[in-house]
């Protein structure tokens, strides 16, 4: 939940510019603010506006547009450097916050026009070193998917319904954990989710995911559903859809059940897995 009180005027504005306009999903726009919030309070302390030693209790309530008109390259550059010496950022993490620096001031100078001179111009996005995505192989996913399938556990069936599809279907958590049963379509095979950025996009089902779905809906609590998630495919214990937290213990919990590393593989691994052996698995039978 983002704290509108704590930032200047002009963040807020650019944080309902990427709601509003842009229509960024919530997580994005707060981690726009979280980038933004970090890059300001830095700037206070870089220009010795603020005497506080710790950058991040820095308040930048109270910071001016006449401050953000000084910024230079140098002092992106100085930025991200600091991310670097101070909390050993990732090159992926220090191309996010730059990103996010670049779509702050494009708005400041071309939408608002409280800037005239763009910072960002000649801004290069750190480089982010290519590496292949790590994922189960076919006899690892037949494992993950037997002994789910094979637990006693009194919510079996949902978790197994999980697994195949996040194995099968390629996708994120947020779209799993927000399906609901009506976006599925069992006579077509398909079902609707929202992806990423508030798009809705189509997903087909094979035979496996439509048993396994219809398998947990013969058991899903109907009596006691909280009102709010009567809809909701996967509810929790609490009767209430299930959190994107929950799901990934579900998912840790059966790696390590199948004898797989639990800090190896994870939620979005299961992606890779699924762009790579969706055929090879329901082939088999899985």
């Amino acid at each position: 939940m983002i704290d509108r009180k704590t930032n200047p005027p002009f963040l807020n504005s650019f944080l309902d510019y990427l709601t509003v306009i842009l229509n960024k999903s919530p997580n994005t726009v707060k981690e726009y603010n979280y980038d933004l919030a970090h890059f300001l309070k830095f700037l206070m302390h870089h220009y010795e506006i603020s005497q506080e030693e710790d950058i991040k209790s820095i308040d930048v309530k109270e910071m001016s547009i006449d401050t953000l008109k000084r910024v230079t390259l140098d002092d992106i550059h100085s930025f991200l450097f600091y991310l670097t010496n101070t909390f050993h950022s990732k090159p992926a993490t220090r191309a996010r916050k730059a990103a996010s620096i670049r779509v702050f001031f494009n708005y400041l100078t071309q939408k608002e026009k409280l800037l005239e001179v763009n910072p960002t111009q000649g801004l290069e996005t750190p480089k982010i070193d290519k590496r292949l995505p790590k994922y189960l192989s076919l006899e690892e996913s037949q494992k993950l998917l037997e002994v789910t399938k094979a637990q006693s556990d009194e919510n079996k069936e949902r978790d197994f319904a999980i697994i195949v599809l996040f194995l099968n279907c390629g996708m994120r958590l947020a779209e799993l954990v927000g399906i609901n049963i009506k976006d599925i379509n069992f006579s077509d095979g398909k079902m609707t989710v929202i992806g990423k950025g508030n798009k809705e996009r189509t997903i087909y089902l094979n035979e496996y995911c439509i048993d396994a779905v219809k398998a947990y809906l013969a058991v899903r609590p109907h009596d006691g559903v909280k009102y709010t998630s009567k809809d909701a495919l996967f509810l929790s214990k609490r009767k209430e859809r299930i959190s994107n937290r929950m799901v990934q213990e579900i998912v840790k919990r059966e790696l390590g059940r199948a004898g797989l590393d639990m800090n190896k593989y994870s939620v979005h691994k299961l992606r890779h897995t699924a762009a790579t052996l969706m055929y090879q698995i329901r082939k088999s039978g899985y």
